[in-house]
């Protein structure tokens, strides 16, 4: 092992591009690496390219017909027909979207082998993180699942734990329905409530298939509004507790950056310095976890594309490379001259929101019953933690 993280990055990545009216713009991941070249990090991980996931890898999740409707729609968009998820507001055709969305999700897969065979303890891919695209459909801005391929690939590689941890605001739902019934994935998710965002689930009654199944997924539904001492009241309520007990060979995370309080497309209130804490969590739990720490950070929704996704991520890729970019940092000033010339934005002076360490109150402290996020702590732990043997 060489330990230095990996950083998965290509540019054609950035052809990922629904079009210009669409909030999925890939000028944050240009930005994204642009910062983490401003910060020098690039010297402290290796960057490797990674191969487009071939045909079998694919295949490992996706149905062969879905794989070929989006090879017909990346060939020709315009005589894409709407199905299978595609040619939707959400889902647009573009050239070159097979091609892309393999690339995407080869890298993440290429990460999961480095991973595994040992040739480092983490690994970033801040372009994946595509956690809606489903076996047979596109979705939510989704066209192959990257962490589900990830995932599947450790599995065919003799992985017999493998524990999935997502903290976007749009429940992972994707990779939940990739191994509902497998025992031998862990997925955890925190989101905003199915109740007031896409795609409608995520409830805490949803702990896996029924059988074998059965508390393999774990759902936080946080109420609208959660802001920075919920969040990370509900995160250390139930993921540390679940980690230690499951033990994972590989511990898979995806950080969507649009919990926060700017995103314009969801309704959690939580700042850059409350993401960057749980970042550093994760981290923590892998070196704790995990044997040899082996610790995927995947990207993910985030569509504050300049105030918050680029300083996001850049905070994951230190974090990962063992070389945490102070939150009090200025931002280098080469950095907001491109986020001018590109967007004609004035980008943020730091690398926080300016409280760097936001107050929460651990579970231990006591439960409110006339909270609603406490509520809903509660109920995760009382649908999900008998199921494996935990007390609620």
């Amino acid at each position: 092992m060489t330990g230095r993280a990996l950083l998965m990055w290509d540019e054609s990545v950035t052809m990922y591009d629904f079009g210009p009216s669409h909030p999925m713009d890939p000028v944050r991941l240009v930005l994204t690496m642009a910062l983490v070249r401003a910060c020098g990090l690039d010297r402290a991980v290796d960057v490797v390219a990674g191969r487009p996931a071939g045909e079998s890898t694919l295949r490992l999740v996706h149905h062969e017909d879905y794989v070929a409707a989006v090879r017909a729609a990346s060939r020709d968009p315009r005589a894409a027909e709407r199905s299978y998820g595609l040619g939707t507001p959400d889902d647009p055709a573009f050239a070159g979207m097979h091609e892309v969305s393999a690339m995407i999700a080869g890298q993440s897969v290429e990460a999961a082998e480095a991973l595994w065979r040992g040739e480092a303890p983490h690994a970033v891919n801040f372009a994946g993180g595509l956690h809606h695209a489903m076996p047979g459909s596109a979705s939510g801005f989704c066209i192959y699942n990257d962490a589900s391929l990830a995932i599947a690939r450790l599995l065919e590689l003799g992985a017999e734990r493998v524990a999935y941890l997502d903290v976007d605001v749009h429940h992972g739902d994707g990779v939940q329905a990739a191994f509902w019934d497998d025992p031998r994935v862990l997925t955890i998710s925190l989101h905003e409530h199915p109740g007031t965002l896409f795609p409608g689930t995520g409830w805490p009654e949803e702990t896996g298939g029924p059988g074998r199944g059965e508390g393999s997924a774990v759902n936080v539904a946080l109420p609208a509004g959660t802001g920075d001492g919920g969040w990370l009241r509900a995160f250390h309520a139930v993921v540390p507790e679940l980690l230690r007990d499951f033990r994972p060979q590989v511990l898979v995370t995806q950080h969507g950056a649009d919990t926060h309080v700017e995103d314009p497309l969801a309704h959690l209130a939580v700042s850059l310095d409350a993401q960057r804490l749980v970042q550093e969590a994760c981290h923590s739990l892998a070196h704790e976890c995990v044997e040899d720490g082996r610790w995927l950070a995947l990207g993910g929704g985030g569509y504050a594309v300049v105030d918050v996704v680029p300083r996001s991520w850049t905070h994951l890729v230190g974090i990962a490379a063992h070389a945490p970019v102070d939150p009090e940092s200025v931002v280098p000033s080469s950095w907001r001259d491109e986020v001018y010339a590109r967007t004609r934005q004035f980008g943020p002076g730091r690398m926080t929101d300016g409280h760097t360490r936001p107050e929460w109150r651990s579970w231990e402290d006591g439960y409110d019953p006339a909270d609603r996020l406490d509520q809903a702590v509660l109920a995760t732990r009382r649908a999900l933690f008998p199921l494996r043997g935990m007390l609620p």
